[in-house]
């Protein structure tokens, strides 16, 4: 994400930071001024006209956009392993983009550059707002940077949305209770459990539905039974292994992302064991992958493109509206779907014996 190009006097120009720091207002109060809006104080328009003389600034697109008067630029900042969840996000956001008439602009995360250096890079680029899918969504520091920066962000598939940042979400408490149920009606009584990454917020509400479920139907939270993983395929393999060694392995496993459960698919069938047959294996998302192994698995359907398309929506919404975002922001609770495919079934009621 570097930009080697930006000349020296670009580096130096005076940003609408800048503007709003000698003004003493936020950035979003600069950006109503430059667009003539009417709900800013005569007292406040005439500081915050004077910070621009002083400083000669000249506002960015990205500054005259918030009103919708000019091309409109939103970000999509992405850093998932899967490239399946990327796929499908990425398909929503463009046809969305393109039924709003925004551009939308793709940019990888880059661990090695600071939250400054990126957000500094989106300002650059003369990105108007950013959609941030996981983990990214749960970056507090990073939400705080674009907020300060003037540049409105929707956060998608977080399992903690916060009250003053627009948020797509789906109740993935629920779908992992509901998922967990599903197991437990079909005669399951040790299910396996591989957790998300413990740097996304949904992973931790998963994992709290399939806890739940388990102490509603009166079956004991069993520690060996559930394994971290990371959401990546090469995770999911090994907390497969992991669970699958045990002397007494569960009849069903449950993982927090199809990634995984293709991984733990494959597993079983490395060790002999049939799915569904010898092991029932479910997966959350329903990305291609879920219909491109066999068996197929049965999952939870995420609409991750729906989703997608709704926080571009929000976001232009956001972006369009002449006097910027009253109250609370928007938050959307889409729905989910159980899903059942080819990989799941009632146990066999006969001895199994663990991998060794």
């Amino acid at each position: 994400m570097s930009d080697t190009r930006t000349s020296r006097r670009q580096r130096n120009a005076p940003t609408i930071n800048d503007v709003a720091r000698h003004a003493g207002v936020s950035p979003m109060t600069v950006s109503r001024v430059i667009n003539s809006e009417q709900v800013v104080r005569a007292a406040t328009r005439e500081k915050v006209e004077a910070a621009i003389a002083a400083l000669n600034y000249a506002p960015s697109a990205a500054a005259r956009t918030l009103a919708g008067g000019d091309e409109t630029r939103i970000g999509l900042l992405y850093s998932n392993p899967s490239s399946s969840y990327l796929s499908e996000f990425l398909v929503g956001s463009l046809d969305q983009a393109s039924r709003s008439g925004v551009h939308l602009v793709v940019e990888k995360w880059d661990e090695a550059m600071s939250i400054k250096a990126v957000v500094d890079h989106l300002q650059r680029g003369r990105v108007d707002g950013v959609i941030l899918p996981p983990p990214l969504c749960d970056m507090s520091d990073l939400v705080k940077a674009l907020e300060k920066a003037g540049m409105p962000a929707v956060a998608v598939a977080t399992g903690l949305p916060l009250p003053d940042l627009a948020a797509v979400t789906i109740d993935d408490r629920h779908a992992a209770y509901e998922m967990t149920r599903h197991l437990i009606a079909l005669g399951h009584d040790r299910i396996g459990f591989i957790k998300g990454n413990p740097n996304q917020s949904a992973s931790t509400k998963r994992f709290e539905g399939y806890v739940e479920a388990l102490q509603q139907a009166g079956l004991p939270v069993q520690d060996e039974l559930i394994a971290q993983g990371y959401f990546t395929y090469r995770s999911g393999l090994d907390a497969a292994e992991h669970i699958l060694s045990l002397l007494d392995p569960p009849t069903a496993i449950f993982a927090s992302n199809d990634d995984m459960a293709a991984a733990t698919v494959a597993i079983a069938h490395r060790t002999g064991l049939d799915v569904p047959g010898d092991l029932t294996v479910c997966g959350f998302d329903d990305t291609s992958l879920a219909t491109t192994i066999w068996p197929e698995l049965t999952t939870i359907r995420q609409p991750i493109s729906a989703m997608a398309r709704a926080a571009v929506e929000v976001l232009v919404r956001e972006l369009r509206a002449r006097h910027g975002r009253d109250g609370e922001a928007e938050h959307l609770v889409l729905d989910y779907e159980l899903i059942r495919r080819q990989s799941d079934a009632a146990p066999r009621m006969r001895p199994r014996m663990g991998v060794r």
